[in-house]
């Protein structure tokens, strides 16, 4: 499959009319160049709250809320993008507030997923950054998913989860897993990306990162951007001995696209020349089993 995956800008929007073409162009373009599936960032659907004006934006909590009424219609958009292009779209994600799976009125940090069928599913991240604890007060949500589509299995772990192996062996049944990201600084694209091609060494399978970028110095939680679109595999067979599939320009607007070749993902689990996944028992339960060694 052709993956796109987005540097993808924030926009103070003055209109829903405005986010509609926005999402309309960006979508055709990256099916215009054959991608089967497109990747939007952590955070990408943080430019809704705008829609309530300068001052709700400026407000976490009412910036959450304002994005959270808005991410229905916005999914509805995407449903309506992917069966006219054919495509599968992980939406931009945003806080939601889901009374169903947290009852405490805190919100989640929620990517849709959607199909060109119209079908939709959803995850929610797992482990919040400090930021994301305290001042914004998101909260985490289980479980993790795979998709099982017509490109192959398919999971995602947003930005901070990418950086834990126990949740990308969670995935360890897909071919591809994918990472939207949102980070500040450079070292936070960095982190994001080494955990992204760690997962995809480990798992042996393809990574797909995207990234917000530039500032947006209207909301605190996405104020300044870095990042790139990015799409990695296992430095094996039948992959670039880097592991890089494809980068994009840092903090550049624009979709990254590289290829996923399923069946490469299946050769490598078989007879790479390091077979982590099928190895990765052999750990064993080792947290703290150590042997302490005084050598004066």
């Amino acid at each position: 499959m052709k993956i796109a995956t987005a540097g993808y800008p924030l926009d103070f929007l003055e209109s829903w009319a405005q986010y509609e073409d926005k999402q309309a162009a960006w979508v055709a373009e990256a099916a215009g160049e054959g991608a089967e599936l497109l990747v939007f960032p952590e955070y990408g659907a943080m430019e809704l709250a705008t829609l309530a004006g300068a001052e709700v934006a400026a407000d976490l909590e009412a910036a959450s809320k304002a994005v959270s009424e808005r991410m229905g219609a916005a999914t509805e958009l995407h449903q309506k993008l992917a069966a006219e292009h054919g495509v599968y779209i992980l939406g931009g994600s945003g806080p939601v507030f889901d009374g169903g799976v947290r009852p405490d009125d805190r919100p989640v940090n929620r990517a849709h997923f959607i199909s060109p069928s119209g079908a939709v599913g959803y995850q929610d991240k797992q482990i919040m950054t400090l930021y994301e604890r305290d001042p914004w007060d998101v909260v985490g949500c289980g479980p993790l998913k795979i998709f099982e589509t017509a490109l192959g299995k398919i999971g995602v772990l947003i930005c901070y989860d990418s950086e834990f192996p126990l949740l990308g062996r969670a995935l360890a049944d897909c071919d591809v897993i994918l990472v939207p990201s949102c980070t500040e600084a450079l070292a936070g694209y960095w982190r994001v990306r080494i955990g992204a091609m760690a997962r995809a060494l480990e798992q042996q399978c393809v990574t797909a990162m995207a990234s917000v970028v530039g500032p947006a110095g209207w909301c605190d939680a996405v104020d300044m951007n870095t990042g790139a679109g990015g799409v990695f595999g296992p430095p094996d067979k039948g992959f670039p001995a880097t592991g890089v599939i494809a980068e994009g320009v840092l903090n550049a607007p624009a979709w990254t696209y590289g290829e996923a070749d399923l069946s490469a993902v299946a050769e490598v689990r078989r007879a790479g020349g390091v077979r982590n996944r099928t190895h990765w028992a052999e750990q064993g339960a080792r947290d703290g089993e150590v042997t302490y060694i005084p050598l004066p």
